[in-house]
C-alpha cells in the first residue's frame, strides 16, 4: 500500500456526506487555473467521446465548443451536479465509504478529477477503478492547486509540499499496473503573492497528472 494509515487521516473525520450536504454554488480555483484546465482538455480529450467528470460539481471545465456523446457526473452533493450544464447524468457516492465505481469496464474514453484528489483515504482503489472503467487508450487527468477543505485533506496530503503532491499522485497511477508513466504539467503563479491576494487572474499553481490506459 502507498499510504500508511496515519497518512490517511483526517482532522474532520466525521461523514464526508454531512459536510457537503449543503451546496457551495462558488468557484474553488482562480480564472487562470480554470483557463489552464480548460485548455488542457481542449488539446487532450475528443469530441464524440464518453467523459466521467469525478468528485464533480456545478460548475463544468470542459470546452463549450467540443461535444461530447456521454458526460456523466459523480460527486457528494445533488444539488451542485444537478446544476452542472455539461452533465447528461450523475450520481452521488462517498468514495471513502465505497471506493467501487457503479460503472461498467472499459466504459470511458477519459476520467476526469479537478481538485479533489486530495480528499480520497484510499486512491489506491480508486485508481484501481479509474483504470477498470476506461478504454484502452483511454486518458485520467487529475489537477489540482494547492488549495484545499484542510480539514477534510488527507494527512499525507497536509503535510506534504506542492512537489511531494505531485509525487503522490503519480504514485497513485503507478500503483495499478497497465496505466502508462505519469506526465506532469505545471505552471506555478504568474504574479507577486501582494496581487494574488486582490484575486489577479494567474495567483494559482496549477498542476496536472496524465496517464493512460495502455
Amino acid at each position: 500500500m502507498i499510504l500508511r494509515p496515519n497518512q490517511r487521516t483526517k482532522l474532520d473525520d466525521t461523514d464526508d456526506k454531512l459536510f457537503y450536504e449543503y451546496p457551495r454554488f462558488v468557484t474553488h480555483v482562480d480564472e487562470g487555473f480554470i483557463q489552464n484546465l480548460t485548455a488542457l482538455y481542449r488539446d487532450r480529450l475528443q469530441p464524440h467521446t464518453r467523459i466521467l467528470d469525478m468528485m464533480s460539481s456545478w460548475v463544468s471545465h470542459l470546452p463549450e465548443e467540443m461535444v461530447f456523446d456521454h458526460v456523466e457526473g459523480h460527486g457528494l452533493n445533488e444539488l451542485e451536479l444537478a446544476r452542472n450544464p455539461r452533465l447528461n447524468h450523475y450520481f452521488v457516492q462517498d468514495l471513502n465509504e465505497n471506493p467501487q465505481l457503479p460503472l461498467k469496464d472499459q466504459d470511458f474514453d477519459a476520467v476526469l478529477n479537478c481538485v479533489s484528489v486530495q480528499y480520497l483515504q484510499y486512491p489506491e482503489a480508486v485508481f484501481s477503478e479509474i483504470h477498470r472503467i476506461l478504454k484502452p487508450g483511454g486518458i485520467a487527468i487529475i489537477s489540482f492547486s494547492n488549495r484545499m477543505f484542510f480539514q477534510k485533506a488527507i494527512q499525507a496530503w497536509r503535510d506534504g509540499s506542492e512537489t511531494s503532491r505531485v509525487e503522490l499522485v503519480k504514485s497513485y497511477f503507478t500503483s495499478v499496473p497497465k496505466f502508462t508513466s505519469p506526465e506532469v504539467m505545471i505552471q506555478r503563479p504568474t504574479v507577486p503573492n501582494f496581487l494574488q491576494w486582490l484575486g489577479a487572474v494567474g495567483g494559482d499553481p496549477f498542476y496536472a497528472v496524465i496517464a493512460y490506459r495502455s
